[in-house]
């Protein structure tokens, strides 16, 4: 009988050059759309998928995170003695359990499959997800939820999100070739970034994941194995993982913006604030002046 998937890897860990001199003091993930951090949102569509337990791999130079996600008795009883209640009560609703929240530090970043298998003694014999925050994706029910639904479905297989990109975009993703299969991919084979016209397909891996414990086998033997200087990719594991169990790449529904880059971070800020009923006519209002 499968497990139900309650634990979640969030991988926090990197320097985010792309924003620097930004990201030099406050991380990337922490960064808003709107009023809100990236990881936020990302810990929200957790909780809704009915995760329990949060392991975030990040670094000692970001203590910050750690913070964001703790209740600061001094502020809520401050807002509170202002008569802002519910400002208190926001500050409340972001905080996570201390029992819920395990700490992982990753001080040498070494690839996103290095990132998840700091977090093998945490996870322990049980199915998990992994969830990139750079990625952000519009839509109720968020993609976890709808990820978490078709694995209780299907027992005992492991997911990727995936998503059509436009073949010259294939160089910068993972890529899934796979057969249709209930409706989504059944994986034969990830490849990570191939150069341009070798892909096999133009189905890019999105970062949310649903994983077997197995995996950790997979990444302790390339662990071992690794050439120095080299990642150790997330999706060479997976690839292998397919090999003997079943994987599905998993064709989510919404709107996916990239985070990770300064265009996509603008683009998914406009995105949020005009799926917000209290900004939205302002925010059009002010991009039809600044497009005038």
């Amino acid at each position: 009988m499968k497990k139900p998937v309650k634990k979640i890897v969030f991988p926090v860990a990197g320097l985010a050059t792309r924003f620097l001199p930004a990201t030099k003091t406050v991380p990337k993930e922490l960064f808003p759309l709107v009023d809100k951090p990236l990881l936020q949102y990302a810990v929200e569509e957790a909780l809704e998928a009915g995760i329990e337990q949060f392991i975030f791999v990040t670094s000692a130079r970001k203590p910050s995170i750690e913070k964001h996600f703790s209740r600061m008795m001094d502020l809520e009883e401050y807002l509170e003695g202002l008569g802002k209640g519910a400002f208190a009560q926001m500050l409340r609703d972001c905080a996570l359990d201390e029992d819920a929240v395990r700490i992982v530090y990753q001080e040498t970043p070494l690839g996103l499959g290095h990132a998840v298998l700091m977090a093998k003694e945490a996870v322990g014999d049980e199915p998990f997800a992994v969830l990139l925050a750079d990625d952000t994706i519009l839509h109720k029910p968020g993609t976890l939820k709808q990820m978490v639904d078709f694995y209780n479905n299907n027992d005992g297989a492991s997911l990727i999100a995936a998503q059509e990109v436009l073949p010259e975009q294939t160089k910068l993703y993972g890529i899934v070739d796979g057969t249709p299969e209930k409706g989504h991919l059944r994986v034969k084979t990830l490849v990570e970034k191939p150069p341009a016209g070798t892909a096999p397909t133009n189905m890019a891996i999105i970062g949310r994941y649903l994983l077997q414990p197995e995996i950790f086998g997979i990444l302790d033997g390339m662990m071992a194995s690794r050439v120095a200087g080299k990642e150790m990719q997330l999706t060479d594991a997976i690839s292998t993982l397919a090999q003997t169990h079943p994987v599905y790449g998993f064709l989510f529904e919404g709107k996916r913006f990239d985070c990770g880059h300064a265009a996509g971070f603008v683009e998914a800020s406009v995105a949020y604030a005009l799926a917000r009923p209290e900004f939205a006519d302002d925010i059009r209002a002010k991009l039809k002046a600044l497009l005038a």
